[in-house]
């Protein structure tokens, strides 16, 4: 394989139509010196199954389907949320945990059901209260697999971040996407819809996945 061969051009294929996560990989990737492009760009992809059974497994689904169809390296992610009192849910079903075409907040509103219905069962008290008055329900973290497919090598580069915290019962901030609202960083003891974009580069699972990454193209 030519070296560099996964930097060739100056576009970056990411195989979203997420609007959220296009703007966190155009300002990462930014650096680069590349422009960044997503699914929304090419609307005659079709759509892509997610039926693995990983957050990597989905990674390399979205990036090889695309890629293929594109013929030119793509970037794909998959990335979720697990939380420690619904034994790892939502997991790979994060998007979609309220339904397919589930909106962020339809997501979000189901996650707190869900953590109050267990917590309204258990007789042990929340696990903090924050100084506004919230309540931390449940230990959390989330997760973000990378993958960089070549359709002429066939080769993937890839690689996994993670950021834990805590989901709270009420929203704190008002950025980000997704469960960004209702993550705890209590390490900053702020929320990660609190941040902005550089600051959430720089914790969140999407920048240490991104973080991981990056020396692996370089090496290419």
């Amino acid at each position: 394989m030519a070296k560099h061969s996964f930097l060739s051009g100056d576009v970056i294929v990411v195989a979203t139509k997420n609007g959220g996560k296009v703007k966190e990989f155009a300002h990462a990737l930014q650096k680069l010196g590349k422009t960044t492009e997503s699914l929304l760009d090419y609307p005659d992809i079709p759509d892509i199954i997610e039926d693995g059974l990983t957050f990597a497994d989905n990674a390399r689904i979205k990036a090889k389907t695309t890629g293929d169809a594109l013929g030119i390296p793509v970037l794909a992610d998959d990335s979720g949320l697990r939380v420690g009192l619904l034994n790892g849910e939502p997991g790979v079903y994060s998007a979609r945990y309220a339904g397919e075409g589930a909106a962020d907040s339809d997501n979000n509103a189901k996650l707190l059901q869900e953590l109050e219905r267990i917590c309204g069962e258990s007789s042990e008290p929340a696990l903090e209260m924050l100084a506004d008055g919230s309540r931390l329900l449940s230990k959390a973290q989330f997760v973000c697999a990378l993958a960089l497919y070549d359709p002429a090598s066939g080769q993937f580069l890839e690689a996994e971040g993670t950021v834990d915290g805590f989901i709270t019962d009420r929203a704190h901030g008002s950025g980000g996407f997704g469960y960004d609202p209702l993550f705890w960083l209590p390490a900053i003891n702020r929320g990660m819809a609190e941040l902005s974009k550089d600051e959430k580069q720089e914790i969140s699972h999407r920048g240490d996945a991104l973080r991981r990454l990056l020396p692996l193209l370089e090496q290419s």
